[in-house]
Order: structure tokens, then sequence, then C-alpha cells
């Protein structure tokens, strides 16, 4: 394991870039958010990193105490990573860069890598109350919990929801990116109907009734 850089200064805004600015880690962070993943897993979600970046990510977050490594149990046997409860502190963090980072989207560029999941933190952002929601896009399908869990359970998850959802959203790719750039909130796009609301949960209720 490298030694951990520093930038040596007394100031709490330095130590935090001490455990997070390297490049990927946040991003690994927002990975980690959707629960435990497999190397593989994060690997396959974060294209553009190398093995060797991961890998050594990775590491860090381990000895900084932000994420760890355990073994699954039979029959799965596999190792995965997940956050530590310091790790998921980060939430607000990234929530406040997601916002700040809003003007500099703009137009998708063909080189631009899209996962439909990467969408669950801008709507976290513009969903209020607590339940269990599933989002249909044409990139795939996702589901979060809204609200501010703190049990420990994943903010979101790659494919349907695992119980009934309390609401779900079906909308296409370009109302969930004006969403992500702060140009549409989840409230508007339900009026105009540009995001279609399915179930009788009370959060799926509440988003019709506006």
């Amino acid at each position: 394991m490298s030694p951990r850089r520093s930038y040596d200064q007394y100031c709490s805004t330095a130590r935090a870039l001490d455990a997070v600015g390297d490049r990927w880690t946040l991003l690994i962070v927002r990975e980690l958010l959707a629960g435990p993943r497999r190397y593989t897993d994060l690997h396959a979600d974060l294209p553009g990193v190398s093995t060797d970046v991961l890998a050594s990510r990775l590491k860090d977050m381990e000895r900084d105490g932000l994420a760890e490594r355990r073994r699954l149990p039979p029959p799965a046997a596999a190792y995965v990573y997940e956050l530590t409860p310091r790790g998921r502190d980060l939430l607000p963090v990234l929530q406040a860069l997601g916002e700040w980072g809003e003007p500099e989207l703009g137009e998708r560029r063909p080189t631009d890598a899209v996962r439909a999941h990467w969408f669950a933190l801008p709507l976290l952002r513009g969903l209020e109350g607590d339940g269990l929601v599933e989002v249909r896009l044409e990139e795939g399908v996702f589901h979060l919990h809204t609200g501010a869990p703190d049990d420990g359970r994943p903010l979101y998850g790659d494919g349907p929801a695992p119980a009934e959802p309390d609401a779900r959203l079906v909308l296409d790719t370009g109302t969930c990116t004006a969403v992500a750039r702060g140009e549409l909130t989840v409230g508007e796009g339900v009026r105009d109907g540009r995001i279609g609301v399915q179930g009788d949960g009370t959060l799926a209720k509440a988003l019709r009734e506006g």
C-alpha cells in the first residue's frame, strides 16, 4: 500500500482532501452507496479506471476507514467492498458536489459513458418523503430509497425494486437529464406529464397531487 499523501495543513478541508481528494475515490463512494459490491462490478460501473488504480484506491479507503472488504457466506463465497458509517457520511458531500456540478453537465458528449443508476442521486435530491421508488429509463431500471436511511441499507440499486415500491416513476432519459441538470424538478415533470407515476403508496399519491 502506498504511503498516505497529505497536504500537511492543519485545516479540516485539507484533512478531508487527504482522504478523498484523489481521483476516483468519491466516484467509488457513489457506487458503494448502492450497497456491497464485488470488485468486478465496481470496475464495470467505473468505465475509464484502470484495475491498478481501482485496487489502490480501495486499499486507501480501507486504510482510511471509509470502506471495508468482507467475504460473503456460501454459496456466494465472494469478496465484496462496502462503506463504513464514516464512508456513508460522505453522502451530503456527493449531493452538494452534484448540485454544484449541475451547470457543468451540458449536452452528453459521444465519449460520455452513462449508467441508469447514476441518476439516482439527482433524483434523491428532488424527492421528499421516505419510501421505496422504482425508476424506469431506456438505459435500464433501478430503485432507490428516499429519505435519509440510518440503518445502513443501500440508497439505491440496479434492477427492479426488491419489494412492491411506494412509487414507480417512468420517464425518458431526456427528462431525467433535465432533472440532473437542475432544469426541471420532479414535481414539475409530473405536472407536465413528462414523468409518469404509478403506485398507490403515500409517496406516489403525494407526487400526483403535487
